[in-house]
């Protein structure tokens, strides 16, 4: 039977991917050579009290997510109850060679059903900057994400004027999906414009070996 000139083309299927929703990450301890990652809790206000004085990294623009070191201890509980509370999972980054508290970060914006996360709101210590304790820590997580919760992509969101912060994102390997204009007002009633980056799932092989790669120089 031939097929008439108006009929449509077949529409290319995707490949298939998992139906289920994707398991409630939990506060659990992760770690590797360089890093442990600690569920968050009050232990670790002193360390963070700490680790946002060293270089005064609270006073960094476009970073509202780093507190003083007067607002640290508020800020973990706060952000324990949103752990205990299922919308994020929390962690104090631990440097393994000095058993000391050098920073924080966070699984949020939590999509089960579609399989994604948000890595976000991490902040390390200033005297750690170019150690590769951040690369390291990105390592843990997306492992985590990747390899024991199946994520299916992992996102990234940077205020538009973060440049640093920007350009450690796309060193990762992650790629920038878009931009969420006039995305939100920050505390000095500025607009902030967030740049959108992710990973997804079969670009992860790659990402891991750069990183690894990246760890061992």
């Amino acid at each position: 039977m031939s097929t008439s000139a108006s009929s449509p083309a077949p529409i290319p299927t995707t490949a298939s991917v998992p139906t289920s929703a994707m398991d409630q990450p939990r506060g659990v301890v992760l770690e590797n050579d360089r890093v442990r990652l600690e569920p968050l809790g009050p232990q670790h206000v002193e360390g963070l009290r700490e680790v946002v004085a060293d270089g005064e990294i609270w006073r960094i623009p476009y970073a509202p997510h780093v507190p003083s070191p007067e607002q640290v201890a508020d800020t973990v509980v706060a952000q324990r109850a949103s752990d205990d509370a299922g919308r994020t999972v929390s962690w104090a980054v631990i440097d393994r060679s000095s058993d000391r508290v050098v920073g924080h970060t966070t699984f949020l914006n939590l999509s089960l059903r579609d399989r994604r996360l948000e890595l976000g709101t991490t902040y390390m210590a200033g005297s750690t900057h170019g150690t590769g304790l951040n690369a390291a820590t990105k390592l843990v997580l997306l492992t985590h994400a990747f390899e024991q919760l199946a994520s299916l992509g992992v996102e990234f969101r940077v205020h538009h004027l973060n440049i640093a912060s920007r350009r450690a994102v796309e060193r990762l390997g992650a790629q920038q999906d878009g931009i969420l204009r006039a995305h939100r007002i920050m505390p000095d009633g500025t607009l902030r414009h967030t740049v959108v980056y992710s990973i997804l799932a079969d670009e992860w092989t790659g990402v891991k070996t750069s990183l690894e790669h990246r760890l061992r120089g």
